[in-house]
């Protein structure tokens, strides 16, 4: 967030726009985490590929519950020029530029908690510095879940230890096709 502008929360005016948000954030991730997946496959990395695409399964059922609520309260139609996102995409993005085609299940989930956290504290300011206490009340049940899933990744984390120095070395790396 730049310098002088307000924090997200105070941005997003109505529920049916929170919604369209929160909505956006778990299908944005679900895709991510899915290409994520087909990049191993690709890389021949099937436990990597696995894990991501049980990944984007979390973040699709979360989507799901999410469209299923709307139902009932209405949920906006937005541009992608009109989310109001902390920076340049959502939240829960992973980030692309640390994928490697010879990471770990280490490092995916070190991908996914920083994703999490980042949909957590996006919730978390919302929480934090709206007035409607509608959009309070939705946005804390959001954040909720978010910690429910970084605590899910924290899990995960405990069964992979971290790899030691030099684990991306490669004496006969891939080359690209031209």
């Amino acid at each position: 967030m730049s310098a002088g502008k307000s924090p997200v929360g105070a941005d997003i005016v109505d529920l049916a726009e929170l919604l369209a948000h929160a909505y956006a954030i778990e299908v944005e991730a679900a895709e991510r985490y899915r290409v994520l997946g087909d990049q191993m496959e690709v890389h021949n990395n099937p436990e990597l590929a696995g894990l991501f695409r049980e990944l984007a399964g979390h973040e699709e059922k979360h989507a799901a519950e999410i469209k299923a609520r709307a139902l009932k309260t209405g949920m906006a139609e937005l541009k992608p020029s009109e989310f109001k996102w902390p920076g340049t995409e959502g939240p829960e993005l992973a980030a692309l530029d640390d994928a490697h085609y010879q990471m770990t299940p280490w490092h995916a989930l070190q991908m996914a908690l920083a994703a999490e956290t980042r949909a957590f504290e996006f919730f978390n300011s919302i929480v934090e510095s709206t007035a409607e206490l509608d959009i309070r009340k939705w946005a804390g049940e959001f954040r909720e879940e978010e910690a429910e899933h970084v605590a899910l990744v924290e899990g995960l984390l405990e069964k992979y230890p971290e790899p030691e120095a030099g684990w991306s070395e490669d004496d006969d790396p891939p080359n690209m096709q031209e």
